[in-house]
This record gives C-alpha cells, sequence and structure tokens, in this order.
C-alpha cells in the first residue's frame, strides 16, 4: 500500500469526501521540502552527514568509509606504550641526598684523646683505651644545601651521597680530632621522594631507596589500589612528560614495573577515558571505558545496541578528533584544528556481514561520538503521525456533523 494512498483511507472511513490530490500534493511537497525538516529528531540523517561534509566549505571534515584496510591502520597505532620503552630501566644508584633530608652524623675517635666523647679509663686487651661514639642531634639539610657539624664547620651535603658527606667531615676534623671515623644517616627523607595519588587507599609521598624504588613498592606503600586491578590505569608524570600503562599489565609484566626517579608522580586512575553515545542507540550517555581500550563493538553493545525500530544500520557514525599522522587522508591538503587534529567522521555499514568482524578490532578514543542515525522510514512514520493527529479531529467532526 502506497504511503499517498493514507489520506483517502482516514477520510473514507468516516465517510467524509476528501480531495485525494491535495492530501498526496501536501504529503509530497512536506516529502521533498527539506526530507521532513520540520519535524523533531535527534540529529542528521545519514544522507545529511554524507552531504555535508561533503560541501566546500566543510573542506576541514574528513569523511572516512571503514574498512578492512582503516580499521588494521588505526588499531596498529593505537598499540600501547610500555613503560619499559618509554622510561627504560634508570635507577637513583647511590642515594644523593638534597634540601630537607633529616640527617644523623656519629663520630668515633681513637683513644685516649678525644675532641666529641670521653675515653673509656680501661685499657683493652691490647693496651689501648676505646672511646663511645658520639651520635649529633638531627638536623635536616638547610635551603643553602649544608650541615654543621662542631669543628668542622657548614659542610656542604646537597646533591652527595651519605659516604661522600662522611668522608668530607673527616677530612675536615683530620688534625683536630684524633682518627676520627665518620658515620652520616639519612633518618627522614624529603628531597628524594615520588608521590602517589588518585585512586589508592592513602595518598602518601614515598622516599626512593635502592631496592626500594619501583613503581610496584611505591602502590604499595600507599595501600594499594581502590579500584579492581582490571580497570585501573597508572598515570607517571616525570618532569614534562606523562604516561600511562593498565596496572594489569604492569602487574604481568615484571618488565613494566619500572624504578621511579625523584619527583615523580604516580596517579592511579579509574576509567578516565569515555565516549558519547547519541541518536538511536538503546541509551544517550557518556559511557566510561578503560584505558585498555575498547573496539567499536562493545562500545555498541554498552551504548545498548542499535534500536531495531529506530535505527539505520547503514548510518553508524564516529565523530573524532583524529592526529594529522594517523591516515592517509582523502581530501588535500588537510586542514587541522588549533591543535593539529583533523575533524573525521567514520561511518560503519552494518548491514554488510563483513562490518561485524571490522567493529571488533575498530579502536574507541577518548571523547569519540558514537552516532546512529534515524532510518529514513522513521521519518516518514513521524510525518504520517503529525498528519493523522491533526486530520483525525477534523474528519471525526465532519462525520459527527458539527
Amino acid at each position: 500500500m502506497k504511503i499517498a494512498n493514507f489520506p483517502f483511507i482516514i477520510a473514507r472511513k468516516f465517510h467524509v469526501r476528501v480531495g485525494r490530490t491535495a492530501c498526496i500534493a501536501a504529503l509530497s511537497t512536506f516529502t521533498l521540502s527539506g526530507c521532513f525538516s520540520f519535524l523533531p529528531t535527534v540529529g542528521p540523517t545519514r544522507h545529511q552527514i554524507e552531504r555535508d561534509t561533503a560541501r566546500v566549505n566543510a573542506a576541514s571534515i574528513q569523511f572516512i568509509n571503514v574498512d578492512d584496510a582503516i580499521t588494521n591502520q588505526l588499531a596498529g597505532q593505537r598499540k600501547l606504550h610500555l613503560f619499559s620503552e618509554t622510561l627504560g630501566s634508570q635507577h637513583i644508584g647511590s642515594r644523593s641526598v638534597g634540601p630537607g633530608d633529616v640527617l644523623e652524623v656519629t663520630i668515633w675517635e681513637a683513644a685516649p684523646a678525644t675532641l666529641f666523647g670521653t675515653a673509656n679509663a680501661q685499657p683493652n686487651n691490647v693496651g689501648i683505651g676505646t672511646s663511645h661514639p658520639t651520635a649529633l642531634p638531627e638536623q635536616p639539610i638547610d635551603d643553602d644545601g649544608s650541615i654543621y657539624v662542631p669543628f668542622a664547620g657548614r659542610v656542604p651535603a646537597a646533591g652527595k651521597t651519605l659516604q661522600a658527606i662522611a668522608a668530607d667531615i673527616v677530612a675536615r676534623l683530620q688534625k683536630k680530632a684524633n682518627q676520627p671515623e665518620v658515620l652520616v644517616r639519612l633518618t627522614r627523607s624529603f628531597a628524594s621522594n615520588a608521590i602517589v595519588v588518585g585512586e589508592v587507599n592513602l595518598s602518601t609521598r614515598v622516599a626512593l631507596a635502592p631496592g626500594n624504588e619501583h613503581l610496584l613498592d611505591a602502590l604499595a606503600a600507599a595501600g594499594g589500589v581502590r579500584q579492581p586491578v582490571t580497570k585501573t590505569t597508572i598515570q607517571l608524570t616525570r618532569a614534562d612528560s606523562v604516561y600511562s600503562l593498565p596496572l594489569e599489565t604492569i602487574i604481568r609484566d615484571p618488565r613494566q614495573n619500572v624504578p621511579l626517579l625523584p619527583g615523580d608522580v604516580v596517579t592511579a586512575l579509574f576509567q578516565p577515558f569515555s565516549f558519547t553515545a547519541l541518536g538511536a542507540s538503546g541509551k544517550n550517555e557518556e559511557v566510561n571505558f578503560e584505558t585498555q581500550g575498547i573496539s567499536l563493538a562493545q562500545a555498541i553493545a554498552r551504548s545498548g545496541g542499535l534500536i531495531d525500530a529506530r535505527s539505520n544500520a547503514r548510518g553508524v557514525f564516529v565523530f573524532r578528533f583524529e592526529a594529522k599522522s594517523a591516515l592517509d587522508w582523502p581530501k588535500q591538503p588537510v586542514k587541522t584544528t588549533a591543535d593539529g587534529l583533523v575533524p573525521t567522521v567514520f561511518r560503519i555499514d552494518l548491514t554488510d556481514p563483513e562490518s561485524l568482524f571490522l567493529i571488533q578490532n575498530f579502536p574507541m578514543e577518548n571523547r569519540d561520538v558514537l552516532y546512529v542515525s534515524n532510518a529514513p522510514i522513521t521519518e516518514v512514520e513521524k510525518f504520517l503521525n503529525v498528519l493523522f493527529s491533526v486530520a483525525y479531529p477534523v474528519l471525526a467532526a465532519k462525520s459527527a456533523g458539527l
């Protein structure tokens, strides 16, 4: 049955003679004047997206039909950058101290003459007296990077190892104390630390020392993560660079448990990525996902799938700002945003059985927009609903003789 016959059928039902030609003309006019643009809608149709991205004034928008080559190219670029490759295995090596670190200096001298302590009057088995060690009060390294030792003066300490500081003190006491021996001990560290924050049980500052300087050591010192391991991402900030890796990968591969350096910031993140689902999908909302990454197939499922009565399976789109180096772009020259990214529209035709394999490999990115367009018949149905809602009361009134 043709759509144009509906007004005539309604008129005949109510025994009212309605101009069939006039109704057909009205329907045709609405149909041809902008594809029912006067009707409410959730967004553009498939044809509008394809047409508008092809306009001259939309030259900055790249329109890509997803195929196997495009999917493989994008998936290859989304390979995880491992910590072992980006950060290496640099250790802090010999522990150097800095301003704020608290040191304890202990000095021994040979008997009988002592500068810091009192010699033991009782000789030992070989006839030589002994002296007790003298522990100086703990003191932090000053802002100028030095500590004070009696009879040795201000001793530079910042940037030196404990052994180097002890040797410097011994050298300064050589002509003042009797065969001095010095031990310098770090009691509290505030300079050589890493900070652990985010989804951990206790945000803390972790003192780094050889043997206790790795990433998982720091997480353990913070009481572990609060969220499931499979949904937690570890972000490591070093100087001006930021690196991320799933915690599950770090635990599974010991090479990713890299040593930390002073000043590193370790942040445990829980599902920091998301995409937005719009249009004729099961739900229109922002959907979180893990930084391990998800495929387009998973994204469609998490957004409730396609609505069978509304969706156009040939009009599934992913809107994304893509890196300029990601693809060989069909439109030349390639125009980018101020951030150097290319506005890109990817289209997937789910009526093609091959696409069900493609969407399992097509990677979703943070801040992607997944849009499912309405099927053309949906717009016709909405038009007919409007038409009938107007015509029904009029026909009913005429049928009643009003």
